[in-house]
């Protein structure tokens, strides 16, 4: 039987960033995950998907041990430009700009890819001694009671620990095993990933294009190979999305250059495409005994405003903060109740504002396509609505 303070199921972006918070602030921990990650650009299953760090989460970051390492990678995201093309001819007829320097002296994010994300978070925890990360490694069963948790490993390994933080993905084992249930929304869209490069420079604005089927979103990365990059996302109905897949490499250019509005010129696909299916998804609570839920074990959203990880980190942020404030009731009732009456609310807006939001994007009627028109219109030329919305979106009111 190993004792630790912490075990953290999921290896992931969440999962390792809490391993490094926890362990720079020198709790014991192991963290596991079955599948070893992906760290190199090229390489079979690299995670194409970038991760916009909103303001919030680089202080995270900093405390993590982190942020010096991930900050010369990541491209500041100044502006936030939503453009409407849901006119018949698909092309631009509405273009607002959502400006950083309007609500604060710093960019609204940070983005990142997150096969980087991942390659720094591993180089951290070698740093940390306190820390035991076990790639191909997964959790196989959980058994609470009021002073600890155990748990057994895929590889026989018998693990005690005061605290277990489930950040092991949308079918959490772990929080199965508590017997959390969660309530799921499926939409029938699917959403491809992969990076582009293009003639016409970004200049650090991140851009979101509303047709039909879901957003086109184009956010910075820094050049690539010499020419202006970003990182795409492609949502839209789940056989188109797996029809566009399936194109060849001169096809697939063709179509998402025509999806952008051509706002960059020609794009050129510069990296692999990954697919994958878009839920949203709410645990019914977010702590039972000696075991907390966090990111994608708690909350699954469409990648839309950069909500998913930061809402994450706000997890962790919160469950770090109750931690260091008790340490010696690491894992108690008393802690994990706080933690989940300070973060199941917030995860509640934003699950339906993001719901809300997706839904909007879907339409498809030229009625409905107008209404979107008008109501981002309208919501933009309030200042005072404006400026809220800004804020809200970064976690920051």
């Amino acid at each position: 039987m190993i004792e630790t303070d912490i075990l953290i199921s999921g290896g992931g972006v969440a999962g390792l960033t809490a391993a490094a918070a926890f362990g720079t602030a020198g709790f014991d921990v192991i963290c596991v995950d079955p599948a070893p990650p992906v760290t190199e650009r090229e390489a079979a299953g690299a995670d194409m998907r970038t991760t916009a760090m909103l303001q919030p989460a680089r202080e995270v970051l900093k405390a993590a041990g982190l942020w010096d390492q991930l900050e010369p990678y990541a491209a500041p995201l100044k502006i936030m430009r939503i453009v409407d093309a849901g006119g018949e001819e698909g092309t631009p007829r509405l273009t607002r700009d959502f400006r950083a320097s309007d609500i604060s002296d710093l960019p609204f994010g940070w983005n990142l890819p997150n096969w980087r994300l991942r390659r720094e978070m591993v180089a951290r925890l070698k740093d940390l001694p306190n820390v035991d990360f076990r790639p191909g490694t997964g959790t196989d069963s959980l058994l609470t009671r009021t002073a600890e948790a155990r748990v057994r490993l895929t590889d026989g390994t018998s693990v005690r620990a005061k605290l277990v933080i489930a950040a092991d993905g949308r079918n959490s084992p772990m929080r199965q095993a508590a017997g959390i249930g969660v309530k799921t929304t499926r939409y029938g869209q699917k959403a491809l990933a992969f990076a582009v490069t293009h003639p016409i420079p970004h200049d650090n604005v991140s851009t979101e294009v509303h047709r039909t089927g879901g957003p086109f979103t184009l956010v910075p990365l820094p050049d690539h190979e010499g020419l202006p990059s970003s990182a795409v996302v492609w949502m839209d109905d789940g056989p188109a999305t797996q029809a566009r897949m399936a194109l060849d490499v001169p096809a697939f250019e063709a179509e998402m250059s025509t999806r952008s509005c051509h706002l960059f010129g020609p794009l050129t696909l510069a990296s692999q495409r990954t697919i994958w299916p878009i839920i949203s998804q709410q645990a019914e609570r977010l702590s039972g005994q000696r075991i907390a839920l966090m990111a994608e074990a708690a909350h699954v959203l469409p990648p839309i405003g950069a909500q998913g990880l930061n809402m994450s980190l706000s997890d962790l942020s919160t469950l770090l903060d109750l931690a260091l404030a008790r340490p010696d009731h690491l894992g108690d009732a008393q802690m994990l109740d706080a933690y989940n009456a300070a973060r199941i609310r917030d995860m509640r807006v934003r699950v339906a504002g993001i719901d809300a939001l997706n839904r909007a994007s879907q339409v498809s009627t030229p009625a409905l396509r107008d209404a979107r028109a008008v109501a981002l219109n309208a919501l933009y030329a309030l200042a005072p609505v404006r400026k809220t919305l800004m804020q809200m979106g970064l976690g920051v009111r």
